[in-house]
Formats: structure tokens, C-alpha cells, sequence
């Protein structure tokens, strides 16, 4: 199991049961889908409200032999419904499964769920910069601008698992600054998980946690994961004393422009239609919900 859904796992799996259910051909693992189990509902491994999107892991080689497989062995189960929740139009589910399951009689439901928005990066900071509408490339350099004529200003990364527990309390206050409901949402559980999810991260070399300092003092921070060459922004919060200065957008920004100086491919806003997204140029990944109900 990958190591994040291991800590969602350990922090949320309370009385579901844990089926991560692979198909092997001899020693060769062919296909995972990593399930939990509610009486006669299976869904991923992950709650909507800290997994932006799930799928399962197979080769589109042989994803109908694996997904006539999984649907064969789940229904033997007592299994009469999959609640995939949100999904990627790239998917497995949206581009296998669900025709699958739709020629063995089962009923498929695709709903509109939210969009995510993701950037592909050129090769060079300038290269993004002309990227930019007119205006939109006016605003960043006029934000920095602004924001170094007012402080001495920090730009930092923290990488490593020691690091990053002894920081994560400053990143939790930023966080709960920036916004009423995500003071609600920063439980004492939910910290437990960021904290299990910043180890398992570092210790996997996927970490970024990035905070802007003015003359010293930490107002903005944004957690990130970098994995197969693109920059995913997980999260981020910032101290509206410096609204004013943008520094939420601009600790952002920096965030971009060092995953274009190590060579990411990609940045990866998540899901969410805030508008800063489309100003530094996101295009839209429309994201559905399914629910298949099997056939009897």
C-alpha cells in the first residue's frame, strides 16, 4: 500500500475493512485495487476530504482482464455496490471499468463532482512568465515588486522528516489563519494525519513545504509532493495581517517557479475553482463522482 494511504489508513480506517485486493500473472503484480469495506459498499482507500481523487492501479493492457476479475471477486463477497467517489477523466474507473461493469448489467452513475486544475511547466521561469495573459503577468512582477520593496524577504524548503515535525506547528497556525472553515477542519485528529503524512512523505523524498518569510517571520507556507515530475499543492494558509501584500499567492508562485528550476513537467493545483488558479494559468480537469451498482 502506498505509504499515504497507509497513514489515512491508520488515522481514518476506524471499523472498515481493509481489502487491498491484487491479481498477479506468476510473480508479476498485474493489478491493486486498494478498497475499504462498509457492509456491501466498497470504496478507495481515502476520504474525500483529504484525497482529492483516487483510482485503481492497472496496466490498460489488461485492464479488462482485471477488472472482470475484481468484479467477479467482489460480487462472491457479498459486495452489491462501489462508491468511487471522485475521479480523473483519465482514470481506469472512467476509461475501463465503468463500460466494464455497464456490459455485465450493472448500473453506472457518473455525476459532475468539481474540477481540478493543473499547469503544464516550460523549461525556464521566464518561459512561464510569457505564458501568462498580459495583465495576469503585470500582477505577479508588480506583487513582487510591492513585497520586496516592503521586507527582507525568505523563500524556504523544508525536505526532511525531522525538519519538517519540528515546523509543522508553524505551518498548522498559517494554515488556521487564512480561513475560518479550515480552523474547523484542523482537527486534533486531522493533525495527527498531517503529521503521519509529512513523515511517511519526507521519509519517501516526495515532500516540499515551502514557507515565505518577511524580515523573518513566517506569513505564508504551502505543502506540496513531488511525484513523477509533477508538483501536487496539497495545502497552504498565510497571515491575512499581510493580505495586502499577497503573500498567499506569491508563496504560491515560488512554489512554481522552484519546480521549474528541478525540472518538473507539471504543477498540480488540486481540486478546487479558486480563481487564483486560472491567473496563474491552471487549465480545468473536470472531476465526476461513480457509484456502480452490480448486477444481482
Amino acid at each position: 500500500m502506498p505509504e499515504w494511504l497507509r497513514v489515512w489508513w491508520q488515522v481514518f480506517g476506524g471499523e472498515s475493512q481493509l481489502r487491498i485486493l491484487c491479481a498477479r500473472h506468476q510473480e508479476d503484480v498485474i493489478g491493486i485495487a486498494p478498497l475499504t469495506v462498509n457492509g456491501q459498499r466498497a470504496s478507495f482507500i481515502g476520504g474525500a476530504d483529504v484525497c482529492d481523487y483516487l483510482d485503481f492501479i492497472v496496466s490498460p493492457a489488461i485492464a479488462a482482464e482485471f477488472f472482470n476479475l475484481l468484479l467477479d471477486h467482489i460480487k462472491q463477497q457479498g459486495i452489491s455496490e462501489l462508491d468511487l467517489g471522485p475521479l480523473r477523466p483519465d482514470s481506469a474507473v472512467l476509461s475501463s471499468l465503468a463500460r466494464i461493469a455497464e456490459n455485465r448489467g450493472s448500473k453506472v452513475s457518473l455525476t459532475p463532482h468539481d474540477v481540478s486544475l493543473e499547469l503544464e511547466l516550460p523549461a525556464t521561469w521566464e518561459d512561464y512568465l510569457g505564458m501568462l495573459k498580459g495583465k495576469q503577468r503585470h500582477e505577479v512582477k508588480r506583487k513582487f515588486r510591492r513585497l520586496y520593496e516592503a521586507a527582507d524577504i525568505n523563500f524556504r524548503v523544508v525536505e526532511s522528516a525531522e525538519q519538517a515535525a519540528r515546523e509543522l506547528d508553524t505551518f498548522f497556525k498559517l494554515f488556521k489563519l487564512s480561513a475560518t472553515e479550515k480552523d474547523d477542519f484542523l482537527t486534533e485528529q486531522m493533525k495527527s494525519y498531517f503529521r503521519s503524512l509529512a513523515q511517511a512523505m519526507a521519509d519517501a523524498r516526495m515532500l516540499k513545504l515551502f514557507f515565505l518569510e518577511l524580515n523573518a517571520e513566517p506569513v505564508a507556507a504551502s505543502m506540496c509532493f513531488d511525484f513523477n515530475s509533477t508538483l501536487h499543492l496539497y495545502n497552504s494558509g498565510f497571515d491575512p495581517r499581510f493580505r495586502s501584500l499577497s503573500v498567499g499567492l506569491i508563496c504560491k508562485v515560488l512554489s512554481i517557479k522552484d519546480a521549474i528550476e528541478k525540472g518538473c513537467k507539471k504543477y498540480n493545483f488540486l481540486k478546487g475553482a479558486e480563481t487564483y488558479k486560472y491567473r496563474l494559468g491552471g487549465i480545468e480537469v473536470p472531476l465526476s463522482y461513480c457509484k456502480i451498482k452490480l448486477k444481482d
